[in-house]
């Protein structure tokens, strides 16, 4: 069975067994994958990544030159988390919450990515998440969120209360479903 092919059966078993936890019941594509390390290179240095899921972006994190050991995988489920560990044995991999997030990584940390789906969350728990993110990042450092929706998932009022600003940095249709990164950051 291809990497491919076993990636989708592990999201398709996943989604099916909690589809808001998931959101999806496929692996976002190398396009995507593409787009949302495009601004992320081995100068960024640690780089975190919420909800990895089979690890399609940690692998374009590696291929954009981000060394392994930079990478910390934030997974709340116990499937991913086990198959992330295989893949990706020099990357820290924390198997909790990403509203956790504070608790569990490493400062300062130079980019974020995440393939969480904000859209399906309250927006206490996107504070929650962002406002632990932030503040384990650097202060000119960034989270790259991608969405399946046509607006930024970070709902204004969250961004307002946590002193960020979104900006859409791009978007594809060679996704399944298409779909757009934002970078969200301190407001200068």
């Amino acid at each position: 069975m291809t990497v491919l092919a076993m990636d989708s059966y592990h999201f398709f078993r996943a989604w099916m067994r909690n589809p808001l936890r998931v959101a999806s019941i496929t692996p976002s594509g190398k396009a995507l994958s593409d787009l949302i390390v495009r601004e992320i290179g081995p100068e960024t240095g640690r780089v975190i990544e919420l909800g990895p899921g089979t690890g399609v972006f940690t692998r374009a994190l590696l291929r954009r030159g981000v060394a392994e050991d930079n990478i910390v995988l934030v997974e709340n489920g116990p499937e991913f988390a086990a198959l992330l560990r295989q893949r990706f044995p020099m990357a820290t991999i924390v198997c909790t919450d990403a509203a956790k997030i504070a608790r569990f990584c490493p400062e300062p940390v130079g980019a974020a990515i995440s393939g969480l789906p904000l859209l399906s969350m309250r927006p206490e728990k996107v504070f929650a998440i962002l406002a632990g993110t932030f503040a384990r990042l650097g202060e000119n450092a960034a989270l790259y969120q991608f969405t399946y929706g046509l607006r930024c998932p970070v709902p204004r009022v969250v961004l307002d209360r946590l002193d960020l600003s979104a900006v859409r940095v791009g978007g594809t249709l060679r996704n399944i479903p298409p779909a757009f990164v934002y970078r969200i950051s301190r407001k200068h």
